[in-house]
């Protein structure tokens, strides 16, 4: 016999009807409500307890994180859609889900508060001044055209909802290495430095890691690209065999790939300099570990949090999906993240949700008045330091490149994967 959905739907309204039957003659006054579950995946810098937990207060919605690593997520994601309901990653993602079918576009109309979301996003600039940097610049991917694919033209529908983002570079222990000047002698180019050799780490994600390298082979003066966000075969070429040739020579002490492994890597001196995330940074010097978080002057490889519905989301579920986006700008979150140094599409919705101390330090880039508090719930800021980079506008106004799927993406994985395994 076949089981289509029709008797799927037939049995399922057939044991609803039996088991409310039963209930009637054994509490006929109560009657639970079914709480719809969300599964959204994504990686540990935002899917964190305190969200899910306040989350599901608000909305009264059953929510499954589902973390994991940058690339596994992804992996993950472009095989299985009907593995998640909501993914939640970076804008590099974004051309693999969605070629791969595995999401599905977003409408504009049902985000409540898209109007509040800035110009980075739309235009990929956040002030008409600002460098828009080589790569993906978020605009570039957001809209859905008539004819399916993505661009920079404004629609009503989107291929992703925009929310958290920042700047990276990398981080240095300025008990070993001498503090550069922000913006003047901060340089990428220290990853390559032969001064630094054995006491580097590059993060372990082909669309983040081959861009650190190669802005420090070009800051080195080794290579150059006719375009970072894009390069050649050839190019890719020569930048792997510099690499190769510096692990080779032991240069590198690892490649990781979580936040707290890159704090590990910090805390037991397997490195002096690597690449690093904000959250990574606070959490060394919570531990007492002196770590500058680079301003390089060559400008910093960006990135842009996307949150994205899956081809199988639908229904109810898919309201809720819904909602859970809504509220992630709806104040609490862009304030709670903004704690780990993270900043939010609307940021004027959350201002009012921080102290002035948070606000003026991790947006406005001015000292800490107060020791400041972090995700974690331990202190990250200590009372008297500055941002490294300074402001949102400041920071956000010297980008490099975006965080990018190259065309030549594939070939670039399998140089990525020889390097790891050399």
């Amino acid at each position: 016999m076949s089981y289509s959905p029709d008797r799927r739907h037939f049995l399922r309204t057939v044991g609803a009807g039996a088991a409310v039957s039963t209930l009637a003659f054994k509490a006929p006054y109560v009657f639970a409500k079914k709480v719809t579950t969300l599964r959204v995946m994504g990686t540990h810098v935002t899917l964190q307890e305190e969200l899910r937990q306040r989350a599901m207060r608000e909305l009264g919605i059953n929510l499954q994180f589902i973390p994991m690593g940058s690339a596994a997520v992804l992996q993950k994601a472009a095989a299985d859609p009907t593995s998640f309901d909501l993914y939640e990653q970076w804008s590099d993602s974004i051309n693999i889900l969605w070629q791969a079918g595995a999401i599905q576009p977003i409408d504009v109309d049902r985000l409540v508060y898209w109007n509040e979301i800035n110009d980075l996003t739309k235009i990929g600039k956040i002030t008409p001044s600002a460098k828009l940097g080589a790569g993906d610049a978020p605009n570039k991917i957001l809209f859905v055209q008539n004819d399916g694919s993505l661009a920079s033209t404004p629609t009503k529908k989107i291929s992703f909802m925009p929310y958290v983002h920042n700047v990276d570079s990398f981080g240095y222990n300025t008990d070993y290495i001498e503090k550069g000047q922000a913006y003047e002698t901060e340089s990428w180019s220290w990853l390559l430095d032969d001064k630094n050799k054995g006491k580097v780490a590059l993060v372990n994600a082909p669309t983040i890691g081959i861009f650190d390298a190669a802005l420090a082979a070009q800051g080195q003066g080794l290579m150059t690209f006719n375009d970072i966000g894009n390069m050649s075969i050839g190019e890719l070429d020569k930048l792997f065999a510099i690499l190769l040739s510096k692990k080779r020579q032991g240069h590198f002490s690892g490649f990781w790939t979580s936040v707290p492994q890159s704090v590990d890597f910090m805390k037991t001196k397997r490195v002096n300099i690597q690449s690093m995330f904000s959250p990574g940074v606070s959490a060394c010097r919570g531990q007492g570990i002196p770590v500058v978080n680079a301003s390089p002057k060559e400008g910093y490889r960006a990135w842009h949090g996307v949150m994205c519905l899956s081809a199988n989301t639908s229904g109810h579920v898919k309201d809720a999906a819904y909602e859970y986006m809504n509220w992630w700008l709806s104040g609490y979150p862009g304030a709670f993240i903004a704690q780990q140094g993270y900043y939010i599409s609307n940021p004027q919705r959350s201002q009012p949700l921080m102290s002035k101390p948070e606000w003026d330090y991790w947006y406005e880039g001015k000292e800490a008045t107060t020791e400041l508090i972090g995700t974690d719930g331990k202190i990250s800021v200590q009372a008297g330091h500055t941002r490294d980079g300074g402001s949102y506008i400041k920071r956000f106004s010297n980008i490099a490149v975006w965080n990018t799927v190259m065309q030549n993406y594939d070939y670039s994985l399998d140089k990525w994967y020889e390097l790891l395994n050399a």
